[in-house]
């Protein structure tokens, strides 16, 4: 077992030290409502942490409580969620506040099991959830946190499979305040011990890690090879208009910005992507519970004499925001 080599006690003590002198304060910290918690760390997911607490305090000042959610329309929710991208974690959030108050009395498990199994909830989450909210001993392993051990453990996160680290993460993790451990690996994470350029010297645990000591990886991290930054560059700019992504994002702003239920129409092609396209995202989009469609197909059976007599244009589908 990796962390054999470590003085648990004296690793502990490092970190929550650090973490009360040097911690970073954002709005959601400090509660222990297990919906807030879920709202923060499902936003946090894909959004980044100095965008994360404005957007955590307008969201929860519409959504305050899960039977607030539960509640609302889904086109309610994902305008509110607009600007915060992949807007199926909108959808699966809404839908894990009406099985915890249409099944569960309003109250969200207190077990990670119990937590995995609601929609859109991965192993990381559920742990973040369970520690800080229910101040369940669990380690939460997101990105930062594997940096943060995998050095000190190895030297090279990779070394390390990942039942290997989430029981080391397990160990770890301080029984007493699992809460503020969480919150305190994610910031070492991501303010010290950086994917590149880490500030090793002013890191509490530097004594203590094996990548600190010389024990480096003999290659490139994963996403630091020569070139992925300019190719992560090309996708953010002329290429990303030509993604299915890039597509869903500008059919969900236009159902937006339509009024209440309307429905909006899909006749023109939208940036590179021609009706085609346009007609199998919205198939994909509705099937992710992100609109509701009506999709008329292109040759019904009187189009031929319709268009013969000079009748109608051919049939284009219309899309709203869900209103159930």
């Amino acid at each position: 077992m990796p962390v054999l080599h470590l003085d648990i006690a004296a690793f502990r003590r490092a970190v929550l030290a650090w973490f009360d002198a040097s911690g970073r304060t954002f709005p959601f910290r400090g509660t222990t409502d297990p919906y807030l918690v879920l709202v923060s760390e499902t936003l946090l997911q894909q959004t980044q942490i100095s965008r994360g607490g404005p957007a955590w305090v307008t969201f929860t000042r519409q959504f305050p409580t899960v039977e607030s959610l539960a509640a609302a329309t889904p086109a309610r929710v994902l305008r509110a969620w607009r600007g915060l991208g992949y807007n199926r974690r909108a959808v699966n959030l809404q839908r894990t506040a009406r099985i915890v108050v249409g099944e569960m009395g309003g109250v969200f498990p207190p077990d990670v099991a119990a937590l995995e199994r609601l929609p859109g909830i991965g192993p990381y989450t559920a742990r973040a959830v369970a520690s800080i909210a229910y101040r369940i001993p669990t380690g939460a392993v997101d990105t930062n946190v594997r940096r943060v051990l995998g050095r000190v453990l190895t030297g090279d996160p990779a070394r390390l499979r990942p039942k290997e680290l989430q029981a080391s993460a397990d160990i770890l993790v301080d029984p007493d305040q699992p809460d503020h451990w969480t919150h305190a690996l994610m910031d070492i994470g991501s303010t010290l011990c950086r994917p590149t350029r880490p500030i090793c010297p002013d890191c509490p645990v530097v004594s203590m890690c094996r990548y600190a000591a010389g024990e480096r990886p003999t290659t490139l991290a994963q996403g630091s090879r020569p070139g992925s930054r300019s190719g992560r560059a090309r996708t953010r700019t002329g290429d990303f208009k030509l993604t299915t992504r890039w597509l869903r994002g500008r059919i969900l702003d236009r159902l937006r910005e339509a009024p209440g239920p309307a429905w909006t129409t899909f006749a023109e092609p939208i940036g590179g992507h021609d009706r085609a396209a346009i007609r199998t995202s919205l198939r994909a989009m509705e099937r992710d519970g992100l609109l509701e469609l009506e999709d008329p197909p292109d040759n019904p059976p009187d189009g031929a004499a319709a268009s013969r007599s000079g009748g109608s244009a051919p049939a284009v589908p219309r899309a709203r925001l869900p209103i159930a």
